[in-house]
């Protein structure tokens, strides 16, 4: 639950550091006075898109951020999982926009993407403002309350995952399907540049090793010429005087004087070595020589096989053999699709009938969850609506099977039906309930998945709208028996019925400066309290009735 809040230069809040409590909170305040702007502060911490033009006038940046107490609250996977620091027991969130409209998030002092911020955020707030009564026409809503109290999660899950493989072989199919069809239209050319790669027999490396041949057999005169000219040399010349002779000779001499100079012996070892290298390699010049003929009939043979080469690498836009062996393979694999599509295609099908069949089997098993789960919802809604206000409601849950029409969730379409009255059915809650019990269906709602969502953290954005009186009082005794199980619930309201029931009651107010209007927010104490109470009961003019009548409702 939150336990501080830092709000710094916010709209019109300049600076605000306030200390929360579990249970239930009260924030009241006069219209426009900036309760609105908290609720939008907290939005960013929860990863709702930022607005630099949220920034306070003539500021370079704002901060919001906020204090959790997660020592009851079993979130270590979510630090785990996303290399979170977490000492056990508590969080700081924080956002920080600046004016050039750059936005920065993080997570225990450690930068944390807006994906991470909506999911911890989803854990531990949860913030019901007056648009959000709009949930109430949304079927995906009304089928997750279901849910929530069928309390099928692994189930749900389960189903997820064998709903995305029967999505995904169903696309497989529809491409088979297409592949084939086009692939009969293209089989013949195809063929013809499967058969064309096959005859030309590829093998991995013969390019360099032809490349390397051409250039031998163009130049082998010149190679020719020169390996004997250099093996000559070193073994024969004119004059007699050739370089392994001379070698031969002065290796003699050396030997000669080993036995009175000392240095000799090692000297005609290293002459001996050089000699033997360059014998060999005199030999291996002259076998070299031998081997290299000029043949232009291979020469031809050659230049034709990378001609083939050559031309298959530009027809395919690759420069290797290797390149033109994969593109060989893939066209073989893709003739064989199409030779054997309609085997393939029928594999396919019993893939994707098998798969639709364990897919409905956990549809079924959600649905028959969601129908127990209903009649639960129906009879808690119309006890929970009895005393407020609505002696006769009739609240009705429906849930329509339609195993043809397979979604991400199930094949159940949900949809709550509403009648205040006796008389008359039930209709579709968004359009037969009026605004007050639209507020009062909502905060029934929410107490009872509140327990199962088990939320640390429920803020109430004017959840009072088109009530008042005993009514008002009501709701705000459900919203304080939420808070009184270890949980934090905040009602921001204009009714003093609920105001009077927070354990923890918060002002907000607006001061008019030379420079800059600013919005503040302070803790009330008693005597604070019950004057703001008589407020919201007389108005402007604080009457002695009005201070009498706010005891009263505080119990004083």
């Amino acid at each position: 639950m939150i336990r501080h809040l830092h709000i710094e230069n916010y709209a019109l809040i300049e600076h605000l550091d306030m200390d929360f409590h579990p249970g239930f909170s009260v924030i009241t305040g006069e219209t426009g006075a900036g309760k609105s702007i908290i609720i939008g502060a907290i939005g960013l911490l929860l990863g709702q898109r930022a607005d630099s033009r949220s920034i306070k006038t003539d500021a370079k940046r704002c901060v919001v951020e906020a204090t959790f107490d997660l020592a009851h609250d079993a979130l270590d996977d979510f630090f785990k999982e996303n290399d979170l620091d977490f000492d056990g027991s508590e969080c700081i969130i924080r956002r920080e926009l600046t004016s050039a409209g750059k936005s920065r998030a993080f997570i225990n002092d450690t930068p944390a993407s807006l994906a991470q911020l909506k999911e911890l955020g989803e854990q531990l707030l949860d913030v019901h403002s007056q648009h959000k009564n709009l949930l109430l026409g949304k079927e995906d809503f009304q089928l997750s309350v279901l849910d929530i109290v069928a309390n099928h999660q692994e189930l749900l899950n389960t189903y997820k995952t064998e709903y995305k493989e029967y999505r995904q072989l169903e696309n497989q199919l529809k491409e088979a399907l297409e592949e084939a069809k086009n692939g009969k239209e293209d089989e013949d050319y195809l063929r013809f540049q499967v058969n064309q790669l096959a005859d030309a027999n590829l093998k991995e490396g013969e390019q360099q090793e032809l490349e390397e041949e051409s250039e031998t057999l163009e130049h082998a005169e010149d190679i020719k010429s020169s390996l004997y000219t250099a093996a000559n040399n070193l073994q024969s010349s004119t004059d007699g005087a050739d370089v392994l002779g001379l070698l031969k000779q002065s290796l003699s001499e050396i030997q000669s004087i080993s036995s009175v100079f000392s240095s000799a012996e090692e000297l005609a070892d290293r002459l001996d070595s050089c000699y033997i290298e360059l014998k060999d390699i005199a030999d291996e010049l002259e076998s070299q020589a031998e081997d290299v003929e000029y043949n232009p009939q291979r020469l031809e043979q050659v230049n034709e096989r990378l001609s083939t080469i050559y031309t298959l690498q530009k027809k395919h836009g690759v420069e290797t053999v290797e390149e033109l062996l994969r593109i060989q393979e893939e066209m073989e694999e893709k003739l064989s699709r199409i030779t054997h599509s309609d085997d393939f295609i029928e594999e396919l099908q019993q893939q994707v009938n098998a798969q639709k069949e364990k897919v409905l089997a956990l549809a079924k098993k959600l649905s028959q969850a969601r129908l127990a789960a209903a009649k639960k919802v129906e009879k808690e809604m119309e006890t929970r609506l009895l005393p407020l206000g609505m002696p006769n409601v009739q609240f009705k849950c429906s849930v329509l099977a339609i195993p043809s029409e397979l979604t991400g969730t199930g094949y159940d379409q949900v949809q709550f039906l509403f009648n205040a009255n006796k008389s008359g059915e039930p209709k579709p809650v968004s359009q037969i309930a009026s605004g007050g019990e639209i507020a009062r269906v909502m905060l029934s709602l929410k107490a009872l998945i509140a327990g199962a969502v088990k939320l640390p953290t429920i803020i109430f954005d004017e959840i009072d709208t088109g009530v008042s009186g005993s009514i008002a009082e009501k709701m705000a005794r459900i919203m304080k028996e939420m808070g009184d199980h270890e949980r934090q619930v905040i009602s921001i309201t204009h009714l003093p019925q609920i105001a009077a029931l927070g354990s923890h009651h918060y002002k907000v107010y607006k001061e008019e400066t030379e420079d800059a209007t600013l919005s503040h927010i302070i803790p009330l104490n008693e005597e604070q309290r019950i004057e703001e109470i008589a407020c919201m009961l007389s108005g402007e003019k604080l009457t002695q009735a009005a201070l009498d009548n706010a005891k009263t409702l505080l119990g004083k």
